[in-house]
């Protein structure tokens, strides 16, 4: 984990919001949460949520049972100051997705931009293997990663193209895909990435 941390604390502390994968406005993700959830105290997740705006957009919707998980202690304090007072209504956890154990299930998985980082089987198992032991049956997986005409590398690093397809298969059978979109991302430099949205219904 510490090389991962030192390399996303560096990102975020000198990159702030100027990086490509920001939005002001999380609209897709938010669309597909919000009509996964049937109650607003469901148990959501957002894995490497950054310094996303999605889970001010959560409260501002009052869901009440809210956790984000970034390898980065930095652009989880940034989201936690931003919030003030509110963030006390979220669970805080800085760990490597795939070294992390869950301590609880949860009705809704969200990850943006995360899966795609993890280019070799050992780390794609190791992450979908958390993905397990974190939900049950029943549960929603909504991820988003570069599709297959989105850039080869982000933020210096490599990354791994997925169509909704190949993603479906590399998670499994125990994951149903109900939805698929593609997303012309702009980012803040003027250019603009493919990325692929997927819903899945745990088996």
């Amino acid at each position: 984990m510490t090389d991962q941390k030192a390399y996303w604390d560096a990102a975020y502390t000198t990159k702030g919001d100027n990086v490509s994968w920001y939005q002001s406005g999380p609209s897709r993700s938010l669309e597909m949460i919000c009509a996964a959830a049937t109650l607003h105290d469901v148990g959501i997740i957002d894995i490497g949520a950054g310094a996303s705006r999605l889970a001010d957009e959560l409260l501002i919707r009052k869901f009440s049972d809210l956790t984000l998980l970034d390898v980065s202690e930095v652009a989880l304090a940034t989201t936690r100051s931003r919030l003030g007072e509110a963030s006390g209504k979220i669970t805080w956890i800085a760990a490597d997705i795939t070294e992390w154990k869950p301590s609880r299930k949860y009705e809704i998985w969200h990850d943006r931009a995360v899966f795609h980082f993890l280019t070799n089987s050992t780390v794609q198992d190791a992450y979908i293997e958390a993905l397990k032991l974190a939900t049950e049956p029943g549960a929603t997986i909504i991820l988003s990663t570069f599709a297959l005409k989105g850039p080869e590398k982000c933020s210096g690093l490599p990354v791994q193209r997925y169509s909704a397809e190949t993603l479906a298969a590399r998670l499994g059978p125990d994951f149903a895909m109900y939805a698929k979109s593609v997303e012309q991302h702009p980012t803040p430099f003027g250019t603009t990435q493919e990325f692929i949205y997927a819903g899945f219904k745990r088996r």
